[in-house]
């Protein structure tokens, strides 16, 4: 005799970046005990691979998890695992008075969304006439590139990455057409202005991002905690 078929619940939400309407489940255990080994084994891959399935299967495969944007992931994961094990996080927070006491905090997941700065624009002002269509950092670039971009080489590695377009006026020059070669040589031709430009699209993209509001206990005086990525709700 075949045992019941359980019922799961269906929820929607807007994707940040393209504003459409997404239909989602919670994860199930055998979704979570894969990402759970995943993270055991510490394999960023592994842990990215498992984190891409969960999202796909949750979303119904409306989602390619290493396509979209990482702020993408990052969103739907939070909604995802609030509504399979719970919308409340609690956290230990370093009060930024004196970088050394730790406060607990309860989080609500659903407060949690992408923060789009204004002005923000993913094309880049070269000259009057040259421009560069950016793209967002995708799961497998944060992957690639490690979880902190703050060597110099890194830097200029995520510029690459993220490239999708050159225009000179009229003419438009697609990443897939450019060598590796020719792209590193034009970004090495930028001025410092001109590439500070190009590093600012990364500085004012969207971010999964979350402020609160701590008092430390021992001065008494209160800070502000900015939260980011999702690895920062969990720990």
């Amino acid at each position: 005799m075949a045992l019941p078929k359980l019922d799961v619940p269906v929820y929607e939400l807007e994707q940040p970046s393209t504003g459409e309407t997404i239909k989602y489940r919670p994860f199930l255990v055998r979704e979570q005990k894969t990402l759970m080994l995943a993270q055991e084994s510490e394999d960023d891959k592994q842990i990215r691979d498992a984190l891409a399935s969960l999202i796909s299967n949750c979303t119904y495969e409306k989602v390619d998890p290493y396509k979209v944007p990482i702020f993408d992931i990052e969103f739907l994961f939070l909604r995802i695992r609030g509504k399979s094990v719970g919308e409340k996080v609690d956290l230990k927070l370093l009060c930024p008075d004196d970088n050394e006491t730790l406060v607990n905090k309860t989080i609500n997941l659903e407060d949690i969304g992408v923060n789009m700065k204004v002005g923000h624009t993913n094309e880049v002002e070269i000259t009057d006439k040259i421009k560069m269509v950016m793209k967002y950092p995708t799961l497998n670039d944060v992957v690639d590139m490690g979880e902190d971009v703050t060597d110099s080489e890194d830097v200029f590695k995520m510029v690459r990455k993220c490239v999708h377009e050159i225009h000179d006026g009229e003419k438009v020059y697609n990443k897939i057409d450019i060598s590796e070669s020719e792209l590193e040589e034009f970004i090495d031709s930028l001025t410092s202005d001109q590439f500070e430009k190009v590093t600012d699209f990364f500085d004012t993209m969207p971010k999964v991002q979350y402020s609160v509001e701590v008092t430390n206990p021992k001065t008494k005086k209160k800070g502000e905690v900015v939260i980011e990525g999702i690895q920062s709700f969990f720990d």
